[in-house]
């Protein structure tokens, strides 16, 4: 149990100071031996500088699960930083991006880099041998927690949040924990409000949160399950689907919202609030990693320590998807005032050997049959834009 409430998240301005755009790196080399090992990375063209980025060219193909809108910013800012290297980009759901990947393998048409939120799908690809290590300044400025093995990059900071109509709820009513979410859904005066979530068949990201919850509390988790049966849940593949709902007021409320673009959502339309559960509050990192089959690795290698430079990450913070750094902080909402808020709650993603155990065939396919027992039929979203054909 834990002894403060979070306050209802909202949004103070948006992103209104930029980082330093980069800094000088001053390698220290330690005796005759940590030269020589230096030496040879740059050789084999594992360590990326100034010689890197001219020898660098061509045409950099990025398959990631991240809105367009989104990811733009970063591509013309690195393209304006390297102006012999053009970004291809590909915006993919997250279980089209796995998919993909795998049925492209061997081929001439191939990924340079992989970013997806599926944050277990990403490191399944990599624990299978698809990743290209790399590492640099850059890589060794994340938190540990973001990191494995020189091969998988966290390279966003994004809480998962509780979503709610300021129209229809007020913010003193909002639940503050998941358990609260429950109570909140079966009292009698609330039977009306709906809640839109994630379809875990549907979305690779969903998948992984519910999963996430199941692990942190399970026997909390499934009488939520069971309470968003009851009252027609609405089910959906992606976020954006669910704000809409929750700005339209069709949903009074979302449950495992990625919070970088509720934010976003919220700056813009009066109509969203935003709550960080006070028990635990999931942070989702992005995965990012280089292809060991890159067509264009050194490329790849270069856009990979751009999206993890301060320079990168003050971009990534101005579009909403916060910086992973701890020395990066261009924004009201940076990862250090999420952490102050959550104290105690405060529980990242860890990238690790942990992400594969929900997808194991056997584990899935027993979760995903108590999911549907515990939902019962699908009703149709209102006006008839929910996900039951969307799985």
């Amino acid at each position: 149990m834990f002894s403060f409430l979070i306050r209802p998240f909202e949004p103070r301005g948006r992103f209104q100071r930029f980082a330093r755009l980069g800094r000088r790196l001053q390698p220290r080399f330690r005796g005759a031996a940590l030269a020589a090992a230096s030496l040879l990375l740059l050789v084999a063209g594992l360590a990326v500088g100034p010689s890197g980025a001219a020898a660098a060219g061509g045409t950099m193909v990025l398959y990631a699960a991240t809105d367009r809108q989104v990811v733009e910013p970063l591509i013309d800012d690195f393209e304006a930083s390297h102006p012999g290297i053009k970004v291809e980009y590909h915006d993919l759901n997250s279980g089209e991006l796995y998919t993909r990947f795998l049925n492209e393998l061997g081929s001439e048409r191939q990924a340079d880099v992989l970013w997806s939120s599926a944050m277990n799908l990403q490191f399944k690809l990599v624990n299978d041998g698809h990743a290209l290590p790399h590492k640099s300044a850059e890589t060794a400025a994340l938190p540990a927690w973001a990191v494995w093995k020189g091969e998988a990059f966290g390279a966003t900071f994004e809480p998962i949040v509780i979503a709610y109509n300021r129209q229809l709820i007020a913010a003193a009513e909002v639940p503050k924990t998941h358990a609260e979410l429950t109570r909140f859904l079966e009292q009698r005066e609330h039977r009306r409000y709906r809640l839109a979530t994630y379809d875990p068949r549907g979305s690779g990201l969903g998948y992984l949160l519910h999963t996430q919850d199941l692990e942190a509390n399970p026997v909390a988790f499934w009488n939520l399950i069971r309470v968003l049966g009851r009252t027609g849940v609405i089910l959906e593949p992606a976020t954006t689907d669910m704000l809409d709902h929750i700005a339209s007021g069709r949903a009074a409320l979302g449950y495992n919202v990625l919070g970088s673009y509720a934010l976003n959502r919220a700056a813009s339309n009066p109509n969203i609030g935003i709550v960080l559960p006070s028990d635990y509050t999931l942070i989702l990192s992005r995965i990012a990693f280089i292809n060991k089959q890159a067509p264009n690795p050194q490329a790849a290698r270069l856009w990979l320590d751009y999206l993890l430079s301060r320079r990168g990450q003050a971009v990534l913070n101005r579009t909403g998807l916060f910086s992973v750094r701890d020395d990066v902080s261009s924004s009201d909402h940076s990862a250090a005032d999420v952490r102050r808020q959550l104290g105690t709650a405060y529980r990242p993603i860890v990238i690790s050997t942990g992400l594969l155990t929900y997808l194991d065939k056997t584990k899935r396919e027993l979760f995903l049959s108590r999911w549907d027992a515990a939902i019962g039929p699908r009703p149709e979203a209102p006006n008839g834009t929910g996900s039951p054909a969307k799985r």
